[in-house]
């Protein structure tokens, strides 16, 4: 591989898992191996089994599958240090809601273990909110921020995630979201597809699990990000563990900008995104951002081995 000038890793969010993902990272590599059991340790149950076998309703469950694929991601990454100690250090480093949590355990904010019990409690919390006012999400392509934000003002919704150019998703109660689709159809969307989560991320809907999250990360040490993380929020760089506290509560009814956060890094000179995790949802959404940086997907163990050695 070649090495480029300036690399970024990204880490995917929750809709990127699949039954079966990291089985064979774990057969393969020693290192990602060791992730599998540290995870299923911290949290008392074999998540690793759920990773590679499922039920595939089982693993989709918020609560589980926000700490499957930070563990996935993060056994990828390890992985790929095995096979290549000269993988190139990231300039930045970035993850789509969920991903942050990796992202943040990539930069030495907290450990790994730390990485996946908070994965595991954000993923319950948004469980249990669902549960109080249950929500649903829509993606919405080929319209206009501008337009979508005034069907949102007029249904009671929000833009939840601003992930490339005409690429946006919407989340609300289910009846707000039921007429926003309607309406987004109405002003012009080229399609409107409703999304397979029970729940409205990065909404006030989530405004329930926000006290219950503060508290649970107030407690273990949080240190500087040694790579700076890009936050969700704000699209800037995440330099002090006070910031990044402030981000991860913000971000639970707050909208990801991820195309903004993109453009940021290529502002700042990265022109090679590595994709590190299951699925390669984030580098098709570069690719629309911006079609002159390479990417690179690292997500099992033929990408680590083909692409790395």
């Amino acid at each position: 591989m070649v090495e480029p000038t300036e690399v970024a890793y990204i880490f995917p969010g929750q809709g990127a898992q699949w039954a079966g993902m990291g089985h064979d990272l774990y057969e393969t590599f020693a290192s990602a191996k060791a992730v599998f059991h540290q995870a299923d340790e911290v949290l008392g149950f074999p998540l690793s089994r759920l990773c590679f076998e499922g039920p595939e309703e089982e693993l989709r469950q918020t609560i589980n599958a926000q700490p499957a694929i930070l563990v996935v991601s993060y056994a990828c990454l390890e992985a790929a240090r095995e096979v290549n100690s000269n993988l190139p250090p990231p300039r930045f480093v970035a993850g789509h809601s969920l991903g942050e949590y990796t992202a943040l355990a990539v930069s030495g904010v907290f450990d790994f273990k730390t990485a996946v019990y908070l994965a595991r409690e954000r993923g319950r919390l948004m469980h249990e909110a669902n549960n109080t006012r249950p929500g649903s999400m829509a993606a919405v392509i080929g319209l206009e921020e501008s337009v979508l934000s005034e069907v949102c003002r007029q249904t009671g919704t929000c833009i939840a995630n601003i992930n490339s150019p005409g690429q946006l998703v919407i989340g609300g109660d289910k009846d707000g979201v039921a007429e926003a689709m309607e309406l987004a159809r109405e002003k012009g969307a080229a399609r409107v597809i409703p999304l397979p989560v029970s729940a409205a991320f990065h909404t006030p809907l989530m405004q329930p699990v926000v006290e219950s999250m503060a508290e649970i990360i107030s407690q273990p040490a949080f240190a500087d990000p040694s790579i700076p993380v890009i936050a969700n929020t704000t699209a800037q760089p995440l330099t002090t563990a006070q910031a990044v506290k402030e981000e991860l509560i913000h971000q639970l009814c707050n909208c990801v900008q991820w195309q903004r956060s993109v453009e940021y890094m290529v502002d700042e000179g990265v022109n090679t995104f590595i994709e590190i995790g299951p699925g390669k949802v984030l580098t098709g959404l570069i690719k629309r951002i911006n079609r002159e940086v390479q990417t690179l997907n690292i997500g099992d163990a033929q990408a680590v081995s083909s692409r790395l050695t």
